[in-house]
């Protein structure tokens, strides 16, 4: 199985993303961005990659430890950024320290790989599709500043409402034909 750790935000900070986000699907190089589902909006803490089914148990011991380790947390979705012209993200404010230590507390414990350039908490909204057929000024091509940039830049003033992350879940990812699917195989409390 393809398993990830996340904190899921709750159902009315993902709509009020939801309404900040579709004006953007407006915006020249909105069509050819390929648009994550409001449903699969998630914090990833840690990637763990393909796991065999006789792992998982092992795995939901640890997580419900880690989680009875760190505390909840304020958060918000706030303003927006992108990986080159690779992605657009959703970012995130408030206890963001308190986050940043249950991410690492979670990779330690799995054994999980570091990010690259470190754990950035965020949702990704949008990603680019492949450079086949991509014109130029799209996302990614060579016609400036990039469109990516653009939303981003609409998006930079937005703020949620706070929300209170109380809750580690493991998931899994199942790709495939169309956007990946995201199901949620065991949650834990965190604080208890």
């Amino acid at each position: 199985m393809r398993l990830f750790v996340a904190v899921n935000p709750p159902a009315p900070a993902k709509q009020e993303l939801v309404d900040a986000v579709e004006p953007l699907r407006e915006l020249p190089g909105a069509d050819r961005l390929r648009w994550t589902e409001p449903a699969g909006w998630h914090l990833t803490l840690a990637f763990l990659g393909e796991v065999p089914a006789d792992e998982v148990p092992a795995l939901e011991h640890a997580l419900a430890r880690v989680a009875g380790e760190h505390p909840e947390h304020v958060l918000r979705l706030s303003g927006s950024g992108t990986f080159g012209e690779r992605a657009l993200w959703a970012g995130v404010e408030g206890e963001v320290r308190a986050l940043r230590e249950l991410a690492a507390a979670v990779r330690r414990t799995l054994g999980a790989e570091d990010e690259e350039h470190g754990f950035h908490p965020h949702l990704t909204l949008a990603r680019s599709g492949t450079t086949r057929g991509r014109r130029p000024g799209g996302p990614g091509g060579p016609g400036g500043r990039g469109e990516l940039a653009a939303m981003a830049d609409a998006m930079r003033g937005f703020r949620g409402r706070e929300w209170r992350a109380g809750r580690i879940q493991l998931m899994r990812s199942e790709t495939g034909y169309g956007p990946a699917r995201y199901t949620a195989l065991e949650g834990w409390p965190l604080g208890t």
